[in-house]
């Protein structure tokens, strides 16, 4: 901590989650920066709760009894306690043993692990970030091939407390399904004068950058890092994709600022990336042109990128917005998107760097009166043709709905239509339209819903697309990725609203493993956040954070936008209600209400086409509004008030009924989490109430404005006689 900013909130990582660990004799027998790390935390778990540590490096043996290779430096112990007795070779005996698989003289325990582990599988599965978990003889065991592996079992060990050291285990093998689990910052060094320093962010300012420069407090960096590891995520950008004068200059003379946070990050195992404005080389390099296909300019990009690996030699890549909302890009010059993101992946490709080339790319100027141009095509319409012509090292980042991050939209057909390029499905942690952190909204199950979602009904997922995996499960070759907008900022809780730091754990986790189930995984990140065992009512605290977030994704979309139509909110800031805020605007977010019905008709037989865009048997399910999901009907139909529903309701009568028990339940959850007083901090409980307070307050209001606008409309009255004004 440093400067007037106070203490960050531990989050699921406080002192006592490592009791476990801590309280044991524990053996870690690998070397490199990230066995180091995993060395510390177990030593600083060790000091607090009377533990033990011995660290010895992969290539050294154990000691003998008579001590002839004892400790010489090479090794390290660190003790808050004794040990509990002699094993084998001299050596205590260790309740955990975290090693390497390739590290001599292991303790018998881990040896039967890894002999189990070979005949399994062979030497080498395990792979850059996979463990085994095993417990044999009383010993818990964590084996890996390299580092990285190591320091994701240690966390494995955390989460699971004393079911680790349980009975005999048979041997679990952890893999992550995606190999690259990316958080982008949308952080700005200079304030923007509309969207603050944090574009979208609702935490604070940011974590990395404070007056213009560098954060001092790079201790809260090096927290946040470790908070990342311990979920899985393994790369994170540090500037907004918006890229801005001075952020531009972060890949030439400001530089050593990123290198100074890729210090940081680097031993939780953790590679840096930066946005890049594609305009750099005119801005920055002061060329008359910044056309991918000049030779000038490619030489530039080549010689800047040489630079940025001199100063960052594990460096990850670019992340690049262009042609979009008003950044420039390659249609500037005629060219392709694949011509743009392939002149940087020509820099980058020496180094093992990739692209992460955003398909955000929509007209923001249209013209509201023409029903033939419709946003939700666009980036099928502009990416789906390049498929195969983006080099081995693109990664086309698409957002998981065809629109923006709604609270409700269909998959974006672009993640079935390109097989011949890798794609990154883009998650938002960051509540833009989901309450902005001041509205519980635990969006695990939303993710989990499109990451399970089979866009050709085959059994192939989402999550099998993104991690490069056939409809057998096999490699396709054309792995990108989970990428998610971060939530956190400088805020003492992270994440402005306490709860929402569920959202960043679930989405580590979910990226890691795909299958986990959101309600598991919300657990988890209760038991380590709150202890309930520590607290005076456990199984009240549990219960009450399940009521409170099991369901508030539906809660959220219950009292705002109805039947995916989505939007209907306030122009600029995206909170609060304001059912025609965008509606005659050029951004392309339409409902098309009148007096008779409402929805956007996106049909091939009568609207835009772009159901059309799906395969089967999504194509024929979205086309007609007999069979399209109650859920998506009005963003893909255009229907009476009057149209019944699967569920036997009409429309309008639909939008009444949730916007009346959304309300009544967001007061439900006010008043479970004030029975919680005195089993949580006072200072959580004070943000969580004042959150709740106004989220009730906004509820209200949603549903006030949403009923009365469409009982106008309409002129249909409630059928249940409930005050509409």
């Amino acid at each position: 901590m440093t400067g007037d900013q106070p203490a960050a909130h531990p989050a699921w990582l406080p002192d006592k989650a490592f009791r476990t660990v801590g309280s044991r004799h524990v053996l870690v027998c690998a070397d490199g920066p990230l066995a180091q790390t995993v060395a510390q935390e177990v030593a600083h778990a060790a000091e607090q709760h009377g533990g033990s540590l011995h660290h010895r490096p992969a290539g050294q043996a154990a000691p003998h009894p008579d001590g002839d290779n004892a400790e010489d430096g090479s090794g390290t112990e660190a003790h808050g306690g004794t040990s509990n007795g002699s094993g084998a070779a001299g050596e205590p005996r260790f309740d955990l043993v975290l090693a390497l698989t390739g590290a001599d003289d292991l303790p018998e325990a881990a040896a039967m692990v890894l002999a189990e582990l070979d005949w399994r599988s062979g030497r080498g599965m395990l792979g850059a970030e996979g463990f085994a978990l095993g417990r044999r003889d009383g010993v818990t065991v964590v084996l890996a091939d390299e580092p990285a592996g190591l320091l994701h079992g240690l966390f494995q060990v955390v989460r699971l407390g004393e079911t680790a050291f349980g009975a005999t285990q048979p041997i679990e093998v952890h893999h992550p399904v995606t190999a690259r689990r990316m958080l982008n910052h949308w952080d700005n060094i200079d304030a923007h004068p509309v969207m603050g320093q944090v574009e979208r962010g609702y935490s604070g300012g940011s974590i990395f950058w404070r007056d213009g420069g560098l954060t001092p407090d790079l201790g809260r960096v090096r927290a946040y890092a470790r908070l990342l590891a311990s979920i899985g995520v393994n790369a994170v950008t540090v500037n907004n994709v918006n890229v801005h004068a001075t952020e531009a200059r972060l890949l030439t003379d400001r530089l050593g600022d990123v290198a100074a946070l890729a210090e940081v990050l680097r031993p939780y195992g953790i590679r840096t990336h930066l946005s890049v404005n594609f305009n750099s080389p005119v801005a920055l390099g002061g060329l008359p042109t910044a056309d991918p296909l000049d030779d000038g300019v490619r030489a530039w990009w080549a010689d800047t990128t040489r630079q940025v690996y001199a100063a960052i030699p594990d460096f990850g890549g670019y992340v690049v917005k262009a042609d979009s909302e008003g950044q420039p890009g390659p249609f500037g010059y005629g060219r392709t998107h694949a011509d743009g993101a392939n002149t940087l992946a020509a820099a980058l490709e020496p180094f093992g760097g990739v692209v992460h080339w955003r398909a955000f790319v929509y007209n923001h100027t249209q013209d509201w009166r023409d029903r033939s141009t419709d946003r939700a095509r666009a980036a099928y319409d502009h990416f789906a043709p390049l498929d195969g012509q983006f080099a081995g090292n693109v990664i086309l980042q698409v957002k998981y709905g065809p629109i923006d991050f709604q609270t409700r939209e269909p998959v974006s057909p672009v993640i079935a239509a390109m097989p011949g390029t890798r794609l990154a499905v883009e998650l938002q942690v960051t509540q833009e339209y989901t309450g902005q952190q001041r509205h519980v909204c635990y969006l695990g199950p939303l993710w989990h819903e499109v990451l399970a979602f089979e866009p050709w009904g085959d059994g192939r997922t989402v999550a099998a697309v993104a991690a490069g995996r056939g409809a057998d499960n096999g490699p396709t070759g054309f792995e990108g990725g989970l990428v998610a907008v971060s939530n956190v900022g400088d805020d003492p809780f992270w994440t402005g609203h306490p709860l929402a730091q569920a959202n960043l754990y679930a989405f580590g986790r979910l990226a890691w493993n795909p299958h986990l189930d959101p309600a598991a995984v919300l657990d988890e990140w209760i038991d380590l956040t709150f202890a309930p065992a520590a607290t005076a009512d456990p199984g009240l605290l549990r219960q009450t954070l399940h009521e409170v977030m099991d369901g508030s994704w539906q809660t959220y979309e219950s009292y705002t936008a109805p039947l995916g139509v989505g939007f209907m909110v306030r122009p600029g800031s995206h909170y609060g209600p304001d059912v025609d805020g965008y509606e005659y605007t050029p951004w392309g977010t339409y409902h098309f209400a009148d007096r008779d019905g409402i929805g956007v008709d996106r049909s091939r037989a009568t609207g835009t086409g772009f159901t059309g865009q799906y395969p089967q048997p999504w194509a024929q399910v979205y086309e007609s509004a007999d069979s399209c999901p109650d859920e998506l009907l009005l963003f893909f139909h255009h229907v009476p008030y009057t149209h019944v529903l699967h569920s036997g309701k009409t429309v309008v009568q639909h939008i009444y009924d949730t916007h009346f028990e959304g309300a009544d339940r967001v007061a439900r959850m006010r008043s479970r989490w004030a029975g919680l007083a005195g089993l949580v901090a006072p200072d959580l409980d004070a943000r969580v109430r004042e959150r709740l307070d106004e989220q009730s307050r906004c509820a209200q209001e949603w549903r006030d404005q949403i009923n009365t606008y469409f009982y106008r409309k309409s002129g249909i009255p409630d059928a249940h006689g409930r005050r509409i004004h």
